[in-house]
């Protein structure tokens, strides 16, 4: 197999290969790059179609339709955000997007640590009925997904299976966002450069769009362009900090130069906002190619709930100010 350290584009992996070869590949391809094409999954198109349709659907609703659900009022940080409204590293990114996240009661309040706000209800556009049952069903699917995946990590870096299960029992805080990137931006920056504060994501583009790029191991960014009948697989810092490093949560930005719009669904798959994943015990071969990155400036928190406050509070000052939170919490 050709080192995958030597591509200029992001490996394929199928999730039909027979278990050995798969466990080796994803073993290889999330410590060599941290990204890949992932095929074979089993998700049906028409639901993938589905849900590319409803965003169009989405963000070609009036504006103040959208405006009427904007996340600024929500304390859980669910909802509408417009063009210009959110930061990544202090820096405006030029999109506009939905956050949703499974649909329970709230927890936050006196006596509990301020991540637990994360969880509560959704804000729905009146004007799209049919989304609620659509994101019910790609959670359901997408989740089937990445258990799959984090079953076979687990095994191929010689733990049980099941080892990470208990963390996502009952109310795993799962993530969508919807997102729309325009034609004609002000700026280069649809996202700017970051690595995900959680586990696993899952990433479906509209077919033919480009604009997403990804850091190499040596410097410079490799565009990764939508793959037909694949998501887009990169590793959270929740991942990389259980596995000691040796898988990677790689930086990865959106680059406006396209003047085409651009859909894509990502796909946070997280633990409960109060898990902490185990730290694996790697066998001495694979422990010794990894290594923690650490940065003071920017600090990875073992409770997934904790962690995701971090970025949430960057992300939306805004939100944070609306609802007293601060951001040094």
């Amino acid at each position: 197999m050709r080192p995958v350290s030597t591509v200029t584009g992001l490996p394929v992996v199928d999730l039909r290969d027979h278990p050995d070869a798969l466990r080796r590949r994803l073993r290889e391809v999330a410590h060599e790059v941290g990204f890949f094409y992932l095929t074979g999954h089993g998700v049906p198109a028409p639901l993938t179609r589905a849900v590319l349709e409803a965003a169009r659907r989405l963000f070609a609703l009036p504006q103040a339709d959208k405006d009427a659900i904007a996340m600024v009022r929500s304390p859980h940080f669910r909802g509408y955000t417009r063009l210009g409204g959110e930061l990544t590293g202090g820096q405006v990114d030029w999109r506009e997007q939905i956050d949703i996240g499974p649909q329970r009661p709230p927890i936050g309040g006196a006596g509990q640590p301020d991540y637990m706000w994360l969880q509560g209800p959704n804000q729905w556009p009146a004007g799209l009925p049919e989304l609620p049952g659509l994101v019910d069903s790609w959670d359901a699917a997408l989740s089937r997904v990445a258990r799959t995946l984090l079953r076979h990590w687990a095994a191929a870096l010689g733990s049980p299976p099941d080892v990470f299960d208990a963390a996502f029992a009952e109310t795993p805080a799962t993530l969508i966002k919807i997102v729309r990137y325009p034609a004609g931006a002000p700026t280069s920056q649809g996202v700017g450069a970051h690595r995900d504060a959680g586990v696993l994501t899952l990433l479906l583009a509209e077919p033919g769009s480009q604009g997403l790029q990804v850091r190499g191991r040596h410097g410079g960014w490799v565009d990764v362009p939508a793959r037909e009948g694949a998501f887009v697989v990169n590793i959270g810092e929740l991942l990389e900090l259980a596995t000691g490093g040796y898988l990677r949560a790689t930086e990865h930005r959106v680059n406006l130069r396209e003047a085409a719009d651009r859909i894509s669904v990502p796909y946070f798959f997280n633990p409960r906002l109060d898990a902490q994943l185990p730290v694996l015990s790697l066998p001495p071969d694979l422990a010794a190619r990894g290594g923690m990155r650490p940065d003071p400036s920017d600090p990875i928190f073992a409770v997934y709930g904790r962690n995701a406050w971090k970025s949430r509070l960057r992300a939306h000052p805004d939100v944070a100010e609306a609802h007293g939170y601060s951001v040094g919490s």
